[in-house]
């Protein structure tokens, strides 16, 4: 996106094994393109430059120079044959093409144009077009890669930011931390209510008059109850310490406000971003306007000849070559907010990536947390449950009998017949 020079060569240098012509210098784009400008014209162009150019260049400007542009001609200087050029050039087709009627500002955007695409002020390159990007961050699907392109709104009227998406993604994660430690609090209502009913029932006076080792296999197993009471009401208790009110406190202060800085930053730099992309288009019309105002005056002049004339294409070639300056200036400052943006764009989605990944680990852990506790629960209401068990196979029937007859007996000496 940023079209600063990576590298360059001077001018003249050899490229390769050919020599630029003299005046240009090659340069290097970020995305590995080569691209050519002419220090005194200014002429930028991803073609390379040939001899051929260069003649065409002095050809030009010994017609710029002629007193045919100048207003100072006469019959005689008018007469002197042109020199001769590298190039074999019919001066109908110099007349066609005068000096200034395509700048080279010009014909910079219009290769622009056909390898990149300006969509909401951001500057793309168009598909197939360049050497492909690589990811900035291979294999982790990482927020800095994928959120670019704004993003069409389910009604499709507006559009959202690329950077509005992992935004959205963390205050809805912040919901969901919420939800899940109401979720958790709804869990310590329901065991505090399961600890009070077991308390109440195991003071039950059902059965209490069970007796033998069915009547303590019976009182232990009520008494079991009063115990797995008190472990859930523990359960209960670090539920709330230990779960519920660590998912309540994560980021419940300044996250929100912090959220919105990021929000702020970014759109301001995109608010930037606009302005200096309205800026090139007010200079890219000024400088069309200014070449279709030289391009007139110049077909006038091929009519009409007079020194008012000549005076005025000077100013309109004045007036263009300033445009297509006040044009170059303008893209430098868009793609300096551009590269600016694109910075910030990065740091704050990779600090966006790991708020989350800090979220879901604090969550992953708290909820694990939870599974402890809960197979402590299950471990201590076994241990509880043991006791009742060992003694349910204690249980025997005879014992009871002869426990529940030696208490209860009436007498062991049985009746017989009665005598006559």
């Amino acid at each position: 996106m940023k079209s600063s020079v990576v590298s360059s060569t001077a001018p003249g240098e050899e490229t390769g094994s050919r020599r630029l012509p003299t005046g240009w210098r090659s340069y290097t784009s970020p995305e590995g393109q080569r691209y050519y400008v002419n220090s005194c014209s200014k002429e930028t162009t991803w073609r390379r430059p040939s001899s051929s150019d260069e003649a065409l260049q002095r050809l030009l400007a010994r017609q710029n120079s002629s007193p045919y542009a100048s207003g100072s001609h006469s019959s005689a200087k008018a007469s002197q044959p042109p020199e001769t050029t590298d190039v074999p050039l019919r001066r109908s087709t110099i007349n066609k093409q005068p000096l200034g009627s395509v700048s080279p500002a010009k014909r910079q955007i219009k290769e622009v144009k056909e390898t990149k695409i300006t969509i909401n002020c951001v500057t793309f390159p168009l598909p197939g077009e360049g050497p492909e990007q690589q990811l900035l961050k291979p294999s982790e699907w990482s927020y800095c890669d994928y959120f670019w392109t704004d993003k069409k709104d389910p009604q499709g009227t507006t559009s959202v930011a690329g950077f509005e998406v992992p935004l959205q993604k963390l205050l809805k994660g912040k919901q969901m931390q919420k939800e899940m430690a109401e979720f958790v609090h709804e869990r310590i209502k329901i065991e505090e209510e399961y600890a009070k009913n077991l308390s109440k029932l195991s003071l039950s006076p059902l059965a209490a008059q069970e007796e033998g080792t069915l009547g303590e296999a019976w009182t232990q197993l009520k008494k079991s109850l009063h115990d797995e009471a008190e472990v859930h009401l523990k359960f209960s208790n670090k539920l709330h310490s230990e779960v519920e009110k660590p998912l309540l406190t994560f980021r419940a202060d300044n996250f929100k406000k912090d959220l919105k800085k990021y929000d702020h930053h970014i759109a301001d730099l995109r608010k930037q971003l606009a302005s200096r992309y309205a800026s090139v288009e007010k200079s890219r019309k000024a400088l069309a306007d200014r070449q279709k105002d030289l391009e007139v005056k110049t077909q006038q002049l091929e009519i009409k000849h007079g020194n008012k004339m000549e005076e005025d294409i000077k100013k309109a070639r004045r007036k263009s070559t300033q445009a297509g300056d006040d044009l170059m200036r303008c893209v430098d400052l868009y793609n300096q907010t551009q590269c600016k943006w694109f910075e910030e764009m990065v740091t704050t989605s990779m600090e966006l990536e790991k708020l989350e990944v800090e979220r879901i680990e604090w969550i992953q852990q708290h909820l694990r947390q939870y599974t402890t506790l809960r197979h402590e629960t299950d471990m201590f209401n076994q241990s509880m449950v043991e006791p009742v068990d060992q003694l349910l196979q204690n249980v025997d029937p005879a014992k009871d009998r002869e426990l529940w007859v030696k208490e209860n007996k009436t007498g062991d000496v049985r009746p017989v017949d009665m005598d006559i």
